[in-house]
This record gives structure tokens, sequence and C-alpha cells, in this order.
């Protein structure tokens, strides 16, 4: 689903550059902030269910923290690059500024499949992850989170060697942790319910009503199935899911043009959020390429899986029908795709203001356990709206009066927040 000479990296520094300009910063902020402060690099031995002992690479990269601690996620991928998790990390700074949560960004990652080790070999890793980067880490450094393929009980697995390593209960080392270990209520929603947020915010400034429009999603994992059960909750009408089918170890896009039924699909998914193929057609899916939820002749595209999906080629496929973006990936549009779309007019709500509801709730999360009293879901989720609609007006505000497109209006919000700080600080 992606093209493999993709650097996410580049990509972010391309972005970086272009808005950098604009807000006429100093070349010293900008050689600052469009690197990572630290990178790690690091082999996590584990013995595995057979007795063998395989060795995998791991990273943790710390872009920047002059607003706060270090914030985001551990992926667990075949295809993890350095080069992938310098651009999150770089992303996650921006998340973290544009929605105006004191955290930094970091991200970090294992080349391994979750899809082929057992629990207790994932639990190795985790806890070897965390044995690497010990004293690199911490709810005062910097916080990690669940990611691509990784989840709750992964989290839990290393804030038990994070704690057992430093003698001490430190529940705000790590989040997205179960309910009951520290974790958050409304945690799990977060991420989906602010992409639908910003939706329901960017449809009221374009003078539509949600209730009339459809939408196609292209992923099916935690972030697509809670915005597609928000979106349909206020009325709107989803009609694709596009996902891997783990027996042709291949991508497909279900639709279903009178709206897709999410209990329905659920029923026929995996733990990775990949649908059966033979079972969605014997409910009435009609299973396409995987390329084919960005054709639909629909009001909305949420791209909701990975980086790199709406491209140069991908992004001309567009129907006219189209009036709205949002970004729950991060990192799914590449420049050269961002030129057509603002070609053909069609309003953009980008990644790090669209999918920011899972570092906003982190944060929540974190605060919880510093003061340890916890919050109802209702609450926890009434203050996401809240922080979500916030940065989304903001943003907006911006790009009506300076002109500019939303990206490059949430780019300058966020960078200039950054560049702000770490001079107030002196680092430049």
């Amino acid at each position: 689903m992606s093209d493999k000479s993709f650097n996410a990296f580049k990509m972010a520094q391309e972005q970086f550059d272009s808005v950098a300009e604009k807000l006429d910063l100093d070349e010293s902020t900008k050689a600052l902030l469009r690197n990572p402060l630290r990178e790690y690099h690091f082999q996590i031995p584990v013995r595995m269910d057979d007795g063998s002992v395989e060795v995998f690479q791991g990273f943790r990269v710390q872009h920047n923290d002059a607003r706060g601690p270090g914030k985001g996620g551990i992926r667990f991928h075949p295809q993890e690059t350095i080069d992938t998790v310098k651009a999150l990390a770089t992303w996650m700074t921006w998340k973290c500024s544009v929605v105006d949560i004191p955290l930094g960004g970091a991200k970090g990652g294992v080349i391994c499949d979750p899809h082929q080790l057992s629990d207790r070999e994932q639990e190795g890793i985790c806890r070897g992850w965390v044995r690497q980067l010990s004293v690199n880490v911490g709810p005062l450094q910097d916080v990690p989170a669940p990611d691509v393929m990784t989840n709750g009980q992964h989290m839990l697995w290393m804030m038990d060697e994070y704690e057992k390593i430093h003698n001490g209960h430190f529940p705000g080392f790590i989040t997205g942790k179960p309910v009951g270990a520290g974790g958050s209520l409304g945690r799990t929603e977060a991420t989906g319910y602010g992409v639908i947020y910003t939706v329901r915010e960017a449809l009221k400034e374009l003078g539509i009503d949600i209730k009339k429009t459809t939408a196609a999603f292209q992923g099916f994992g935690n972030v697509a199935q809670y915005a597609i059960k928000l979106y349909q909750e206020y009325g709107g009408k989803a009609v694709t899911v596009s996902c891997w089918d783990q027996k042709d170890k291949k991508a497909y896009t279900f639709l279903k043009k009178d709206g897709v039924n999410l209990d329905e699909l659920l029923s026929i998914t995996d733990r990775f959020g990949g649908i059966d193929k033979d079972k969605a057609k014997g409910i009435g899916y009609e299973v396409l390429d995987a390329d084919d939820w960005i054709k639909q002749d629909v009001d909305i595209l949420v791209p909701a899986a990975l980086e790199n999906q709406i491209t140069e080629v991908t992004a001309k496929k567009i129907s006219r029908s189209v009036k709205l973006i949002a970004e729950g990936a991060n990192g799914p549009t590449t420049p050269e795709a961002d030129k057509i779309i603002q070609e053909k007019g069609i309003f953009m709500i980008p990644d790090f203001l669209a999918n920011a509801g899972g570092v906003t709730c982190s944060y929540f999360e974190q605060v919880q356990c510093n003061m340890n009293y916890f919050w109802s879901k209702d609450e926890t989720l009434s203050k996401l709206d809240q922080k979500m609609t916030d940065a989304y007006i903001k943003v907006s505000a911006l790009s009506r009066s300076r002109k500019v497109y939303m990206r490059d209006a949430a780019y300058m919000i966020a960078i200039q927040r950054v560049a702000d700080i770490c001079k107030a600080r002196g680092w430049v």
C-alpha cells in the first residue's frame, strides 16, 4: 500500500522548511527544529519459544522537549525504519504544540511482526526495549504510548519493567495503559473521536449538514473504528473501510454503499484490524483493490492507516464529490499530493491537528496518574472535545486571516510556539 522508496523524514523536513520560510525563522532555529535532539538505536535479544535467541532492532527518537517531556508511541512493525520514527517524532512535536499541551515530540519502534510472535515473545521485546532506555525515558523525560500493533498490555509490561528497574511506582512513565492499571477512561476512543470532532467543526464552517454526508475510511484499526462509530452517531454514513487481509497478505477496500455496519465488521476482524475477505463478501460487502477507497463518490475521505497513502498518483483519483479530507493517520499525504488537493479545492484537516486526540488524552492520563485521581469517561471526552475544538478554531481562524492552506496554518501555530520557547530558554 506504500512506496518503499518514500522517506517520511524527508517529507517532514520539507513540510517544516516550507513553513519556516513563511515564519521567517533564523538559521539556528531552523537547524535546531528540523532535526531530532536525540536518537537511540539498540539491539534487543529475546529468547524465543523454541529456545533460540533472536535479536530485534529498536529505536527511540526525541525530537524536541523544550515545551515539556517527550511524548510518543512505540510501533511494532516489520518494515519499521529509523527515518519513519524520526518523522513521527517530529510530527509529535508539532501535534503537542498545536493542541497546546506541555509536552514535546518523541517516537519509538521495533522491527518485528507481532503476528508471528507469541505473547511471551512480545513481552520479552517490551521488557528489553525498556531495559535499553531506562535512564533515557521516564515521567519527567519522555513518556511512551501505544502505536501501530502495540496495545495496553504491551504498555503494562513496559511499565512493570521500568518500575522494577527504578524500584517504585511510576504510572506516569507510560500512557495507554489498561484502565485499573493507571489508564484513562476514554483513551481507547480518543484518537478516532478527535478526528470526528474536527470534522464536525469543519462541516459547520462549510455549511454542510453532517447527517447528509457520506465518508470513505481507510484503515480499520483503533482510529478508524472509533471515528466511524462517532461519525455514524452524528448521522453520517460510512461506506468503506480499507485494510489488511491476513490470509492473502494484502490489503483490500470493503465497500457497502448503504453504509457499513460497524458491529458486523468487528465480528469478522482480527486483533490487528484485519478483515476476513471471504466473510466480508458473505455479508454483502464488495471487495475492491486497496486504493479504491480513495475513488469513491463521497463527501469526506478519512485516511486512518499508515503514512504515504495519498500520493501524486492516488490524489488524481479523488472524486469531484469530495469536499473534506481529515487525516486520521500520521503523514498520509505527500507534499505532491497536497498540491493536487489544494488545486481541487478540497478542505484539509491536517494529521497533527485531526489525530491529536490520542496524545491529548495521553496527556490527560499523565495528569490523572500524577494526581492519583481519575475522571469519568464523560468528563475525559468532554475535556477532549473542548481541547480539540479550541485547537481547530485557532488553526481555522489563522488559515482564513492569512489566506493559507489549513496544513500551513497548523504548522505555523505549532512551530512558532516551539521556536518561541526554544528562544526563551536560550537554546538559539
